[in-house]
């Protein structure tokens, strides 16, 4: 089984939900994040000040998955949150040693 993490821009979440369930994703967690990568942040103004906000509001998906829909699913969101400037996100891929469904103490790919 892999976890994937996916960082995006909020205003892209809902078209990545909506590309998930077009492929059957059965679900997924969204957190409501902050932070920067290259970006660095943004200089706004405000009553003619300006400030630097360096943490930006972002959207942090994960996903539980079987290692065959693995690339399906990357594949999935980059195209979905993708709109070609910096600050797009990024997503992490990493193994996961087990899972238990609580309910029915199911393991493994079963509890997913």
């Amino acid at each position: 089984m892999k976890e994937i993490k996916a960082i995006v821009r909020l205003e892209k979440l809902e078209a990545v939900k909506e590309a998930l369930e077009g492929i059957g994703l059965p679900g997924l967690m969204v957190s409501r994040i902050e932070g920067h990568g290259r970006q660095s942040g943004l200089v706004e103004q405000f009553r003619g000040r300006e400030f630097k906000v360096d943490l930006l509001p972002k959207a942090r998906l994960e996903i539980v998955c079987a290692d065959d829909a693995v690339e399906r699913i990357v594949v999935t969101i980059a195209e979905a949150a993708r709109t070609g400037e910096i600050g797009d996100g990024k997503i992490f891929v990493s193994d996961v040693v087990d899972a238990v469904r609580i309910r029915s103490m199911e393991r493994g790919e079963a509890a997913v």
